[in-house]
């Protein structure tokens, strides 16, 4: 985490170097000399992350310059704020003498001169080599190796019956006689050892393969090591094996297999390298030779067999949960008393479907007095049971955290400041990563957002964060995270002081926040705020009330005072009377999402020069937009409620490439008025990806005069574009548009449209149709209106989610070449449509259908659903086809 802290330091610093260096007139030759020396500590941290967890020596060390690294981060930019409050002021030359920043700037280099000497020592002992950092005072290295095997349930296995048969019956299949592999991939603690011990000792498997062999691979992989093993279990061990070099076992391997029908299971494989490594002694002689291959990494298996979907092993539910643990707790012959059925259901349940946390809490129960007292106790906190017990439960999910590189390990452990199954919209995480500055562009072409989802792939891939669902094009929506690894998250995040979560009643919220840089707050949040917190240090504010709260006008304040520092500034779930326009002061923000009755945002905000993603949920139906956010050169994000206003430069420039206010890196700007969709503003954001708008959409398409509409052409990069029409006070049917302009005049490369209360004439679709890169169309209520929509030749050709809202279609009709490349189906409220079309069973691509209250199209659903599954059958393939009915019949 160090790496990151000074990682993320140097970033911020050469930022403020390049673009602000006014800001630090009279200490820009410290700031600059501090950037050098923090790069050499930074050098230094990446040459000794693989000794930092043997020595305790280079361990502090890395503390202290994490320490030095936060202390330098805190005078810098205490320094920026009063430097841009003295400045509006215009007494700026004299104030820097009043702070003094520089007597401040060289004692952070003396610190800094302390820590190089610390270092000079270690690498003038020949870097970690010395005797010293062998001893009991400096070094905590194990004597025994650290490849430990991991523990294995062999006995009593609960809840892989299903899956030991689909593992066996993929293992000897004779579909291929070609060398296959088969994995089986799964967060750590799921169970994925015990699955593979299960599978191997099959007497199917037993009988199937005339050689078989189990090998450990492990995180601290050897090749050496897993050669001897495989080796010494194809032949009979001797001495002489360990005299081989590598190549020399891979030749030896490969030699007494050939010819053989052989299973090799590969246990706990982390890299990409080992397999790349190990696949070469494993020869393919079209015997029906077989691989099983267990890893927390996705990406391992996928390069492994490209061809074959790997197994993800699933979580227990609350049955197979209960079974284990009462089977680990009252052994053979015994039952659990009916008293502690209800109890122990529920600490079961609490382990969420994890087998390692059910034995630990087994272990726990079973080794203690079975009173109701007891297990009550247990059911109220059952994570802190768990990690009291670290060597069996957290050090095994900490192996996966260990393994991260930097870049992902504090994406990782911001996790912990999210509550307990909170669904992480996607969006706001990706913004939230980029405004802490944990995403770094390595080129000038890198897209920051398109870096952070690419992360959180990885992170998924990893088996560490779990998807809860899923856009319509197959992109994660929302996220989450399990709760033991949220755990491991908060342990990890607490002793770095990167995060300190509080969820419960505060007496002295100062005490509670001398060191950590972000802070999350999951309850008594009114209490934590009227008691006048004092956080110098914290970077990042974070609310999570389990119910919407309301901060009154006094209490507003708090913002500026608490937190002169932050950047991270999230209260949207709390309701605030009034704008609190003290934060226009806070001029490191690079976040705000905020809530309440606001009907303007201030020009002020303007001032917020490092702001990246503005987020307002307001009550009020309409909202002016007075920031002149083309003055903001790291502007990204715009998200309102409402029809927002939102104002072009006031400046009259000429809109060319040496325009001053184009702002290539705006990238989102949802909702805003119709009026609001001008040349001026539309012209000036070249790299917008996502536009919203809501109001009076006639608006845009009247040809009696320059035709905003006609401004959405020039939108190259636009991808998602939401209509929603909105003429309150007046009914919808008085803004209903006659139509939609010509396919040409969209945005070039939309893919996904939204379209809601325009009442359009089904006849319009045709030229929806005609969009060349459509894969997403959503009708949301009354996009449409009228009985028929007949479906023509020619349009649709990638389009892939099909969803109809709310309205009085009766007859649809269409065939499947109408909808080649059609994947999703959902219709909701339609309930006078006759029937969905039956030509969609023809569609190869087709493999969900939705039903929600659509009642008299249920039997044509049925059908199609019928349909597909003769076809699956037919073609032997094993892609189901998905049909959900509400409510169900």
């Amino acid at each position: 985490m160090a790496d990151a802290v000074v990682e993320f330091l140097l970033e911020n610093l050469k930022q403020l170097l390049l673009y602000n260096s006014d800001l630090i007139y009279g200490v820009k030759g410290q700031v600059d000399s501090l950037h050098r020396e923090l790069s050499l500590m930074n050098a230094f941290l990446k040459d000794a992350k693989e000794k930092r967890n043997e020595y305790k020596y280079v361990r502090e060390l890395v503390g202290q310059i994490r320490d030095v690294a936060y202390e330098a981060e805190d005078i810098i930019d205490t320094f920026v704020v009063n430097a841009t409050m003295q400045k509006e002021r215009s007494t700026f030359n004299k104030i820097v003498h009043v702070f003094d920043y520089p007597t401040k700037l060289r004692s952070v280099a003396k610190d800094i001169e302390a820590i190089k000497t610390k270092m000079k020592e270690i690498y003038d002992n020949k870097m970690f080599g010395i005797e010293a950092l062998h001893t009991p005072e400096y070094s905590n290295k194990p004597s025994s190796s650290k490849r430990r095997k991991p523990m294995v349930e062999e006995d009593n296995v609960v809840g892989f019956d299903e899956e030991a048969t689909e593992i066996v019956s993929r293992l000897t299949s004779n579909i291929s006689e070609s060398l296959e592999v088969v994995s089986v991939v799964g967060m750590g603690g799921l169970g994925k050892t015990t699955l593979a011990k299960k599978v191997f000792c099959d007497p199917v498997i037993e009988f199937h393969f005339f050689v078989r062999c189990w090998v450990y691979v492990s995180q601290e992989y050897n090749r050496k090591e897993v050669l001897v093993a495989i080796l010494s279990s194809v032949i009979q061990p001797c001495e002489q094996i360990y005299k081989l070099n590598e190549e020399m076992l891979v030749e030896e391997i490969y030699k007494h297999l050939h010819g053989r029908r052989y299973l090799i299971v590969l246990d706990d494989v982390w890299t990409l390298d080992a397999w790349n490594d190990l696949k070469l002694a494993f020869p393919n002689q079209n015997c029906g030779s077989r691989i099983l291959l267990t890893s927390r990494n996705t990406d391992v298996a996928l390069l492994a067999n490209p061809d074959s979907l790997p197994h993800h092993l699933k979580f227990l539910n609350d049955d197979e949960s209960w079974e284990l643990l009462s089977t680990k707790v009252f052994r053979k012959g015994m039952r659990c008393p009916f008293e502690l059925v209800e109890l122990g259901q529920t600490i079961a349940r609490k382990c969420y479907g994890l087998p390692l946390a059910i034995v630990v809490v087994a272990g726990l129960l079973l080794k203690k007095d079975k009173t109701r007292d007891l297990w009550k106790k247990v059911a109220e906190s059952v994570s802190s049971y768990v990690a009291r017990d670290p060597k069996q439960c957290m050090d095994v999910l900490a192996l996966s955290y260990r393994h991260l590189p930097d870049h992902l390990k504090v994406c990782f452990i911001y996790f912990g400041a999210f509550p307990e199954d909170f669904p992480i919209p996607v969006w706001k995480l990706v913004n939230l990563w980029v405004a802490e500055g944990f995403i770094i562009q390595q080129n000038a072409q890198d897209c920051l957002e398109d870096l952070a989802e690419e992360y959180l792939e990885d992170l998924v891939e990893r088996n560490l964060i779990l998807i809860a669902k899923r856009r319509s094009n197959g992109r994660i929506k929302t996220c989450r995270v399990h709760d033991m690894l949220r755990d491991l998250c908060l342990r990890e995040a607490t002793e770095e002081k990167f995060l300190q979560v509080i969820k419960g009643q505060v007496q002295d919220s100062n005490s509670l926040i001398p060191y950590h840089r972000r802070l999350s707050l999951h309850s008594h949040i009114m209490s934590f705020i009227h008691s006048r917190p004092c956080g110098p240090h914290v970077r990042s504010f974070l609310c999570f009330p389990s119910e919407e709260k309301e901060l009154s006008r006094e209490h507003t304040s708090f913002i500026h005072e608490s937190f002169k520092l932050v950047r991270v500034l999230d209260m949207k779930s709390i309701n605030i009377s009034r704008f609190p326009i003290e934060i226009t002061q806070l001029v490191h923000l690079r976040f705000i999402a905020l809530s309440g009755n606001f009907k303007l945002l201030p020009p002020s905000i303007s001032k917020l020069w490092s702001l990246q993603s503005l987020i307002i949920k307001t009550t009020s139906r309409d909202l002016d937009i007075q920031v002149d956010i083309w003055k903001m050169s790291q502007f990204r994000h715009l998200r309102t409620t409402g029809s927002s206003r939102l104002h072009g430069p006031k400046a009259k420039t000429r809109m060319d490439n040496e325009d001053p206010f184009v702002q290539r890196n705006i990238q989102t700007i949802s909702t805003i008025s119709p009026d609001s969709c001008t040349e001026n503003i539309l012209a000036r954001t070249p790299n917008l990806k996502k536009l919203g708008i809501r109001g009076r959409l006639s608006l845009l398409m009247d040809e009696r005069k320059p035709c905003l509409f006609d401004n959405f052409a020039k939108l190259d990069n636009l991808d998602k574009l939401k209509l929603l029409n909105d003429t309150f006070p007046r009914p919808p049917s008085e803004g209903k548009l006659s139509g939609v302009p010509p396919f040409y005049k969209f945005p070039p490369h939309l893919t996904k449209l939204t379209l809601s209360d325009t009442l359009l004439d089904w006849k319009c679709m045709c030229t929806i149709g005609m969009l060349p890169h459509l894969e997403v169309l959503k009708l949301k209520v009354y996009a449409f209106k009228g009985g028929e929509w007949e479906a023509l030749d020619g349009g649709f050709r990638l389009l892939k989610v099909l969803k109809i809202g709310k309205t009085d279609l009766v007859e649809w009709k269409a065939s499947g070449h109408h909808f080649p490349r059609l994947e999703h189906v959902v219709v909701e409220h339609c309930s006078e449509l006759l029937g969905i079309p039956v030509g969609l069973a023809d569609v190869s691509a087709l493999k969900t259908m939705e039903l929600y209250h659509v009642p008299s199209a249920v039997d044509s659903a049925r059908f199609i659903h019928q349909k597909k599954l003769m076809q699956q059958q037919k073609l032997m393939t094993g892609d189901g086809f998905k049909l959900v009915i509400y409510p169900p019949e």
